[in-house]
């Protein structure tokens, strides 16, 4: 389970001043729990995504992985954890253009070792397979489509398999026929690898197919309730 307890986070705004963007934030999610976070641009969003991936630290408070504190790390341990605990996929998709499909996809394990175990790899083609994308493994990014693109993206982000999957508006640069794909494909993964996948987004449609939806405003985390086809705050 993940646990965030507390977190809060400012930042400067002036010579005399202070912009708090988290303000004793809680949030709850269970393993195999998808939830999506919504709110205005500038609210807030992709710090509270940095703080749960160990990306920035926050000024207090804590994230726990099942009861495990993570701001208690030092740097070398939290790169580990960030490696092996979480799993990060972006609106624009990161991939290096010098490397292959397969290559962006074990990038995650060279980080830690020499060389990809034969367990690695097949497991690397097996993500391949159910994205789709296995037909694709000697193209470079440059001959990729941006669903192809994002779906190599998801593969790469879940080879360590992780136990969190952090999304940050990962159909945001899609067309509506590649986006709804792909979020299929991410929820279809979610209940396999039995991960928390929460997912930072402006578009309604993919977060109504989350679990629970969550707007973030005023440094505050509110639950959205659903009625009939529409929403509403808790």
């Amino acid at each position: 389970m993940l646990e965030v307890k507390s977190l809060t986070k400012s930042f400067s705004s002036g010579a005399d001043s202070r912009r708090t963007i988290l303000d004793e934030l809680n949030l709850k999610v269970e393993a195999g729990e998808r939830i999506a976070i919504v709110g205005p641009s500038g609210s807030g969003k992709t710090t509270l995504l940095n703080m749960l991936g160990a990306l920035d630290r926050p000024d207090h408070g804590d994230v726990l992985l099942d009861g495990d504190s993570v701001f208690s790390k030092d740097d070398r341990q939290l790169a580990h954890f960030r490696n092996q605990s979480i799993g990060f996929v972006f609106q624009m998709h990161h991939l290096l253009p010098q490397l292959n499909l397969f290559e962006n996809i074990l990038l995650p394990v060279l980080a830690q070792q020499a060389e990809v175990d034969s367990l690695t790899r097949e497991r690397a083609l097996e993500l391949t397979r159910k994205l789709g994308i296995d037909h694709l493994l000697k193209q470079k990014p440059g001959q990729l489509s941006g669903g192809e693109c994002q779906r190599t993206a998801v593969a790469r982000a879940l080879i360590n398999q992780p136990k969190i999957v952090l999304a940050d508006e990962p159909t945001g640069a899609l067309d509506q026929a590649s986006s709804n794909q792909l979020a299929d494909l991410l929820l279809q993964l979610n209940q396999e690898e039995q991960t928390c996948l929460i997912v930072v987004t402006h578009s309604m449609e993919l977060a109504s197919k989350m679990d629970k939806i969550y707007r973030l405003e005023s440094g505050k985390l509110k639950q959205l309730q659903r009625l009939s086809n529409n929403l509403k705050l808790s």
